[in-house]
C-alpha cells in the first residue's frame, strides 16, 4: 500500500476510490501534475506543496486536476488577501482562544453514519461584546486545519449542525453580507473539506431572510447540502441518527461539553482560569482523533 493511504481500512481506500476516483496507481502523478501547475501563478506564494499537502485538495476536488490547483490557488490566495486574520493562527491567540471557549466550533467525539466530523455551532453563545466575528471564524478554520489531518477526514468529509436558538434580531444585524462573504469564502471557495451536510436548526424567520440574500454567493452544490429544518428534529434525524447526536439535538448522547475541543486544542492542563501560552498540542490531538473514530453506521450500532 502508498504510503500515502497508510492508515486507511479497506472499507475508506474503496469509498477513495468510488466516491473520489483516487486510483493508487496514478495518484504519484495526479500529485505532481497539480504542483507542476504552481508555476503558472507566479502571484501567488504556495507554502506548502508536499504529496500529503496536495492529496488532500485531491480528495476535496474527486482528483480533478484543474479543480485541484485552482482550490490549492485560492487557498492561498485567501490568506495572502487576508493576512491579518492569520498573522498569529493558533489556538492560543487571544481571539481563537475566545471563541474555541465559548464552543466556536465544538467538535463532537463520534462520527455520524457515514464516517463524517460532526461540527456544530450553538448561534446564540456568539458574546459580541467578547468575541468580534472573525475570530469566530479563525476558531472554525483553526479547527479545520487539525481535523483535515485526518485522511479518514478528507474522504469522508464533515457535516455541520447550527442551532439558532434564542439567537436575537440584534445578533442577526451583525452578519453583515462584508463578513459572510468572507466566511463563504473561506470555508467554501478555500478550504479542502468536503460538507456532506450543513443543517440549520430552531432558526427564526430573519435567518430565513439572510440566507435568501447569502444564496446567490453558494455554488449549487453547497445550497443542495444546506438543510432548513426548523423545530422539526425529525428531518435532522432522517440524516443524522439520533445515535450520533447530544441531546441538545434529540439525540441520545449527554449534553455537549463546551469546552471540549478548547481543551483538546490547548492540551489536557487547560483550565478557563489559567492564560495558555502554548499552540496546540498535536500529539494530544492525533490521541483524540484516533479515539474518536467510534462512528454510528449500521455495523456499530442496532437501529
Amino acid at each position: 500500500m502508498s504510503h500515502l493511504q497508510a492508515g486507511l481500512c479497506p472499507e475508506t481506500i474503496e469509498k477513495a476510490r468510488l466516491e473520489l476516483n483516487e486510483n493508487l496507481d496514478t495518484l504519484h502523478q495526479d500529485i505532481q501534475q497539480v504542483r507542476d501547475m504552481v508555476i503558472t501563478r507566479p502571484d501567488i506564494g504556495f507554502l506548502r506543496t508536499d504529496d500529503a499537502f496536495i492529496l488532500r485538495f485531491l480528495r476535496a476536488r474527486k482528483c480533478n486536476q484543474m479543480e485541484t490547483f485552482k482550490l490549492l490557488a485560492q487557498y492561498f490566495q485567501y490568506r495572502q488577501q487576508n493576512l491579518d486574520m492569520f498573522k498569529s493562527f493558533k489556538a492560543d491567540d487571544p481571539g481563537i482562544k475566545r471563541a474555541l471557549m465559548d464552543g466556536f466550533p465544538g467538535v463532537l467525539e463520534n462520527l455520524d453514519q457515514y464516517g463524517r466530523k460532526i461540527l456544530i455551532l450553538f448561534a446564540s453563545n456568539w458574546d459580541q461584546s467578547r468575541n468580534y466575528f472573525v475570530d469566530i471564524l479563525r476558531a472554525i478554520l483553526l479547527s479545520l486545519e487539525v481535523l483535515i489531518e485526518d485522511p479518514k477526514l478528507q474522504i469522508n468529509g464533515f457535516t455541520l449542525i447550527i442551532d439558532w436558538s434564542n439567537f436575537s434580531f440584534k445578533q442577526a444585524s451583525k452578519l453583515t453580507p462584508t463578513i459572510l462573504k468572507l466566511a463563504i469564502e473561506g470555508l467554501q471557495d478555500s478550504f479542502p473539506a468536503r460538507f456532506g451536510g450543513i443543517h440549520f436548526v430552531n432558526q427564526p424567520w430573519y435567518i430565513h431572510a439572510l440566507y435568501t440574500i447569502i444564496k446567490p454567493f453558494l455554488k449549487d452544490k453547497t445550497r443542495k447540502r444546506i438543510f432548513l429544518h426548523g423545530n422539526n428534529l425529525n428531518s435532522l434525524h432522517q440524516l443524522i441518527f439520533p445515535e450520533c447526536l447530544p441531546s441538545e439535538f434529540g439525540g441520545i448522547l449527554p449534553p455537549y461539553d463546551m469546552g471540549t475541543w478548547a481543551r483538546t486544542l490547548l492540551g489536557p492542563d487547560y483550565n478557563d482560569e489559567t492564560e495558555y501560552t502554548h499552540t496546540y498540542n498535536a500529539l494530544h490531538v492525533k490521541q483524540v482523533l484516533g479515539n474518536s473514530e467510534r462512528d454510528c453506521s449500521p455495523k456499530h450500532m442496532k437501529r
